[in-house]
């Protein structure tokens, strides 16, 4: 988003909040939290339990847009601006959060960035053999980190508690229950990571193969899983090269997969030339994993959730690796 652009959507706000502050109101405010993208929306309503109704709890990033190519509104940055608890992912398709929170400072407010909570765990995007880089990756001075972090579920053992410790000094009376229920949640989280654990130890290959970006890199190197990808995680890149192709069908062919991989809301065109340049085409399924960087309103209805997610791309993974 263009800088001049920020700058007045900092000054509508501020302007927002001066109003907000002369208005008296004898309700007691309740505590606001704002999550930027759908898990960690996830993991802070299970943490809250029964109290969820307690607090002022709202998804920023949702309706099935996209953290990538989110464009933040005067609203959303008076959201941010003047909750009592934000908590963002902190890559580069944020940081317009960052710069929102450093031009509305606001006393006691606690800012949660998964990126820094989860220190040396956080991993850079990697270019793998075959996979076509963008312009802005050939030449930059440092990598970027990947932002997908909740797609670990050891990962998420540790944000859901940290995310608890932090709800627990914003509402110092339940902090027992926030603790509580994150303890149960995480033994949830822990036992889907062990039904993972066993798939894969079990399974007749370790290698996948995503037509598409790949947003999978922390799930896969937690389980020891090798991947070939068109583009990172995070790429903007829709077309693939004919070499990029053409590396992945032989790859296809030389490695005998059942299957080929896209990402929720991808048109799979990418993975339909691959298999048509494949041998493996008339026998390949198509397969794809939610890597939850939006969450639609049908999803929700129909009960998702973030365990219920990682649950059924354990199940479509099976497929891939058996």
């Amino acid at each position: 988003m263009p800088k001049f652009s920020l700058i007045r959507l900092f000054a509508i706000c501020a302007l927002l909040m001066l109003v907000a502050c002369k208005s008296d109101s004898p309700t007691p405010k309740k505590i606001s939290v704002v999550a930027t993208t759908y898990p960690q929306y996830d993991w802070i309503q299970n943490i809250l339990g029964g109290r969820a109704d307690s607090l002022n709890l709202e998804l920023l990033v949702k309706n099935g847009m996209d953290l990538h190519s989110y464009k933040p509104s005067a609203k959303d940055i008076a959201t941010i601006a003047s909750a009592d608890m934000v908590v963002y992912v902190g890559g580069e398709s944020d940081e317009w959060v960052e710069k929102a929170l450093e031009a509305t400072p606001k006393a006691g407010r606690i800012e949660v960035n998964l990126i820094k909570a989860l220190g040396n765990r956080v991993k850079e995007e990697e270019i793998v053999e075959g996979m076509q880089a963008e312009e802005k990756h050939e030449h930059a001075e440092a990598p970027e980190n990947d932002e997908h972090v909740w797609l670990s579920l050891k990962n998420a053992e540790i944000l859901v508690m940290d995310l608890a410790e932090a709800l627990s000094k914003q509402d110092t009376a339940h902090a027992t229950e926030y603790r509580m229920n994150a303890a149960l949640y995480i033994a949830k989280v822990s036992a889907l990571d062990a039904q993972f654990r066993s798939a894969i130890d079990e399974a007749t290959r370790k290698t996948i193969l995503f037509g598409d970006r790949f947003p999978f890199r922390y799930l896969v190197d937690d389980y020891g899983i090798k991947y070939y990808a068109a583009f990172v995680g995070c790429s903007a890149e829709s077309e693939a090269s004919f070499e990029t192709v053409a590396f992945l069908a032989g790859k296809m062919d030389s490695l005998q997969l059942p299957a080929i991989f896209t990402i929720d809301g991808s048109d799979g065109k990418i993975a339909r030339a691959i298999l048509e340049a494949s041998k493996q085409s008339k026998n390949a399924q198509v397969l794809t994993l939610n890597s939850m960087q939006s969450m639609t309103d049908a999803q929700a209805e129909a009960g998702a959730n973030y365990l219920s997610i990682m649950q059924s791309n354990l199940e479509i993974l099976k497929k891939a690796i058996k």
